[in-house]
C-alpha cells in the first residue's frame, strides 16, 4: 500500500461555515446601510422644507402674503425658487392649506423612500414652524 502524505486544506463543512458567517454579516450590513440611506434622504427633505419656510417669510415681507404651490418653483421675486422635488427625487414638495396669512409646506416620499417608516413618509411644516409629525416620532431628527 502506498503511503500518501496527509493533505492539508479546508473541508467542505469548514467552507460552508465561513460562507454562512459571511452571509449573516452581509445581511446585517446591507440592512444597516439601507436604513442609513433612508435617514439621509429624509434629511434632504427636511432641509428643503426649512429652505422653503425661509423663502416664504421673505416672500411674505415683499408681497404681504404667502406664495402658493404655483409659485413654488418660480424664481424670486415672483415666487420662491424652490424645486418641486428634493435634489435626489425622493420627496415631492408642495404647499397646502394656502391663504394670504397661512401655508403648510409638505414633503411626500416617492420611489424607494416609501420604504421609510409610515410616520415619516409625509413631512409638514407651517408658517408658525409647527412640524408634523411631531418631534417625538424621530422624523425631524
Amino acid at each position: 500500500m502506498l503511503n500518501h502524505p496527509r493533505m492539508r486544506g479546508m473541508t467542505l463543512i469548514e467552507l460552508m461555515t465561513v460562507i454562512v458567517v459571511v452571509a449573516i454579516l452581509g445581511s446585517i450590513a446591507v440592512s444597516s446601510y439601507r436604513s442609513y440611506l433612508i435617514r439621509t434622504h429624509r434629511t434632504e427633505a427636511r432641509m428643503v422644507l426649512l429652505r422653503l419656510q425661509a423663502a416664504q417669510e421673505k416672500f411674505f415681507l415683499q408681497n404681504n402674503r404667502y406664495a402658493d404651490t404655483s409659485q413654488l418653483s418660480t424664481a424670486p421675486p415672483a415666487g420662491l425658487g424652490i424645486p418641486t422635488t428634493t435634489p435626489n427625487g425622493n420627496y415631492s414638495i408642495s404647499i397646502e392649506n394656502h391663504s394670504a396669512t397661512t401655508y403648510r409646506a409638505v414633503a411626500t416620499a416617492t420611489g424607494g423612500q416609501t420604504a421609510d417608516k409610515v410616520a415619516c413618509q409625509v413631512l409638514k411644516i407651517d408658517q408658525s414652524g409647527a412640524r408634523d409629525p411631531q418631534d417625538d416620532s424621530g422624523c425631524w431628527k
